[in-house]
């Protein structure tokens, strides 16, 4: 394998550099460090907390470098490698296939199409709002000039999704894994909307009252794949077989917040989640995002997948902001696509036509913003939208928002 399938970095050409060291002789074993050895600390995100670092040790890397890719796939990174998502679904498998990997400083909506033909990219991964991105860009009828097969992009909306596939002729897959490594659910065959998969055999993966530890109730879903039953049926999302406790290795210098996720035996996710009478499980948010209002609690994802479906909205998070009495109120904050223009009364009348939008989960009160805070790896950083408040607006009549 030549210097050239190993590393790719824009136009730098960092093969030389590789080949200063070809042929040097491997360390004495005795030197090398055992699989308990800590190798790296991967933070987790901050998109709804203080990040933390999560130990990661020579064993648990091994691990993830096996994604079943062949040594003449090209992979494309462009998340950056302190990310867990980038290093489990990228860098690590390529190295364990002895695959290319394309790096990029830093995400182009404009530049992913010239990359990825430029290299003969055959997969990429990302997380968050990235398809969003490259959708933005202008269609072109050589959209599908390409060798993309396949994509992974977890926390992507599924209009994005289906958006993606029907343009550029990939198929993207959702998925999940916790930056502790102690949950992974792989994508179903079956190409469920907004479904993140099922676990790992023989791993005991389940959705849970928080308070109580039991088992939530199977969703129901309609044949559009609409929750019926969120109330009961959404949970945290945690691991409780024998390895759970032993998988997550820990917070660097944190035994607070270690003890926090490793509770009882069981690894909590801080995720909330429902799963459907086939095993198949679905994001609902974090836990940051329980919203009670009135007595009822909800997960803001399920509302904010009912608002992505308006037509002018181009991202959207829902919240929760302080009840002048007791509880919450729901505020959501909209981006809109390019060129459309906000209309209070459309609004409304969009949201009290959707016959899955319980009479709690309405909005009161929307913030329109030219763009969402994001973190590092283009997810939605719900923290700085908590910490603006509740701006200086008025609440409508009824349940309409403003």
């Amino acid at each position: 394998m030549g210097p050239e399938r190993l590393l790719v970095v824009e136009d730098e050409p960092w093969g030389s550099l590789l080949g200063q060291h070809a042929g040097a002789p491997p360390p004495e074993s005795e030197r090398l460090p055992g699989p308990e050895a800590l190798y790296v600390l991967i933070f987790t995100s901050g998109s709804s907390g203080a990040p933390k670092a999560v130990r990661a040790t020579q064993g648990r890397i091994a691990a993830m470098a096996n994604m079943g890719f062949a040594a003449s796939d090209v992979l494309y990174c462009s998340m950056p490698l302190f990310h867990g998502n980038a290093l489990a679904s990228n860098l690590l498998p390529a190295m364990g296939a002895g695959a290319t990997v394309v790096l990029r400083r830093r995400f182009s909506a404009s530049g992913f199409l010239p990359d990825v033909r430029r290299h003969g990219v055959t997969y990429f991964n990302t997380v968050g709002r990235a398809l969003s991105y490259i959708l933005a860009t202008p269609a072109s009828s050589a959209d599908r000039d390409h060798s993309v097969r396949f994509a992974l992009a977890p926390e992507s909306s599924a209009r994005d999704i289906a958006e993606f596939e029907a343009r550029f002729g990939v198929t993207v897959f959702e998925g999940y894994g916790s930056s502790e490594g102690a949950i992974r659910l792989l994508p179903v065959r079956d190409r469920r909307p907004g479904a993140l998969g099922r676990p790992e055999a023989g791993v005991d993966v389940a959705v849970v009252d928080p308070e109580t530890g039991r088992d939530c109730p199977a969703a129901r879903l309609d044949d559009q794949g609409r929750l019926l039953n969120g109330e009961e049926a959404i949970g945290e999302l945690v691991r409780r077989d024998a390895a759970a406790a032993t998988t997550f290795e820990g917070y660097y210098e944190n035994p607070e917040a270690t003890a926090e996720r490793s509770r009882n035996g069981w690894f909590w996710s801080g995720d909330l989640a429902y799963r459907d009478d086939d095993g198949v499980f679905y994001f609902a948010g974090r836990t940051i995002d329980w919203l009670r209002v009135d007595g009822e609690n909800f997960a803001a994802a399920p509302v904010e997948r009912i608002i992505a479906r308006h037509p002018d909205v181009g991202a959207v998070a829902v919240y929760s902001v302080p009840d002048p009495r007791t509880g919450d109120q729901v505020m959501t904050a909209i981006e809109l696509r390019d060129g459309a223009v906000f209309d209070p009364t459309a609004f409304a009348a969009f949201l009290a036509a959707q016959d899955d939008l319980g009479t709690k989960w309405r909005p009161r009160f929307v913030r329109v913003t030219p763009a969402l805070p994001t973190t590092a790896t283009n997810k939605v950083a719900k923290p700085a939208l908590l910490a603006g408040g509740n701006p200086q607006i008025a609440k409508a009549d009824g349940d309409a928002p403003v």
